[in-house]
């Protein structure tokens, strides 16, 4: 599941009261290895997701910035203007150590059990951030400099691409079985402008990626993807994850069956009764086919989500049967009330 660990867990949460900093606990191995290990140890997913933030690698090449809980990523000084871009420099790999040492970590931890499971931000995706200063509804400041300083923005989109592309291949050789890059906001972008300022910053690092890691799976997610399938298929990733806005019907047949996709129940699905969420379990699978499918939400798990619910989506999951020709939805296991 996107975002299996965290505040819907009570244990994350008595753990986060005693280390009330994201950043501490994002940054500390001891720290990244027992959050990422939680869900791991209590609903056995299929994959362990490294606990970390797309934002976590900014200070390595250039960027720092400050978490808060209600205003989230704080960045004090945006980048604007050919004078602030002085201040990026190559990614210091050296200063990521504790990514790495957790995915050595989590790799014992799990080898033959689960695949672990890195991930990184999109170039335009992180941008926002550096651009705006923070999170932002309407990214008119960096809408607008796609016309008013085009090249200023390339620059910034090159930057961060190399940035990006090392910080993926170091986490492969750390560990990571699969990566995972997050284009969150690549869908506030009309599809012509995706096409201008993001896709081909994607589609280089998939190509240096897949030329010098070309056994480790890339899967682009895009929040509010429906418009751009077809063109995530371009980038050359092996999975594309489809939102919950999308019909996983008509994405598969969008995309066709020689990729695979990842998603879609909707998150607040798990706020529902049990039966309606396996019901809808079950329909998301059957749209998707019988192979290239990875079941999971399409978007990350939300708060106050009950941990029943989530320990039910992954016993459905384990339910589902298949033969060569058809899908067979099992009876999901009783084991929660």
């Amino acid at each position: 599941m996107m975002r299996q660990a965290g505040r819907y867990m009570a244990v994350y949460r008595k753990l986060a009261e005693k280390y009330p900093s994201f950043r501490e606990r994002s940054e500390t191995t001891d720290l990244i290895v027992q959050i990422s290990l939680q869900p791991w140890e209590a609903f056995k997913p299929d994959g362990v997701i490294i606990f970390s933030d797309i934002l976590t690698p900014l200070p390595a090449f250039g960027v720092p910035f400050d978490i808060e809980d209600v205003r989230g990523p704080i960045i004090q000084s945006p980048i604007r203007s050919e004078e602030s871009l002085k201040a990026l420099h190559p990614i210091d790999l050296d200063k990521l150590q504790f990514v790495g040492e957790s995915l050595r970590i989590l790799r014992k931890q799990v080898e033959g059990q689960a695949a672990v499971l890195g991930f990184v931000g999109a170039p335009w995706t992180i941008a926002t951030y550096i651009v705006e200063g923070g999170t932002t509804r309407t990214y008119t400041t960096i809408k607008s400099m796609c016309h008013t300083a085009p090249r200023l923005l390339r620059s910034l989109l090159s930057h961060l691409t190399t940035a990006i592309t090392e910080y993926i291949i170091f986490q492969v050789e750390s560990g990571a079985h699969c990566i995972q890059i997050f284009d969150s906001w690549g869908g506030q972008l009309p599809p012509h402008m995706w096409d201008q300022w993001s896709k081909p910053y994607i589609n280089e690092i998939v190509r240096v990626v897949k030329d010098r890691c070309p056994q480790t799976p890339l899967v682009l997610y895009i929040n509010g993807n429906g418009g751009l399938l077809e063109k995530m298929k371009g980038t050359g990733v092996d999975v594309i994850g489809l939102d919950w806005t999308v019909d996983m019907a008509d994405g598969r047949r969008r995309l066709g069956n020689d990729i695979s996709i990842q998603g879609n129940v909707d998150p607040a699905c798990l706020f529902s009764t049990l039966p309606a969420l396996t019901d809808e379990i079950n329909r998301v699978v059957e749209c998707a086919g019988t192979r290239r499918h990875i079941l999971n939400l399409g978007h990350g798990v939300l708060v106050g989500t009950p941990e029943e619910a989530v320990a039910h989506f992954f016993d459905v999951a384990r339910s589902i049967k298949f033969d060569s020709e058809n899908l067979a939805v099992g009876a999901a296991p009783n084991l929660v009330a």
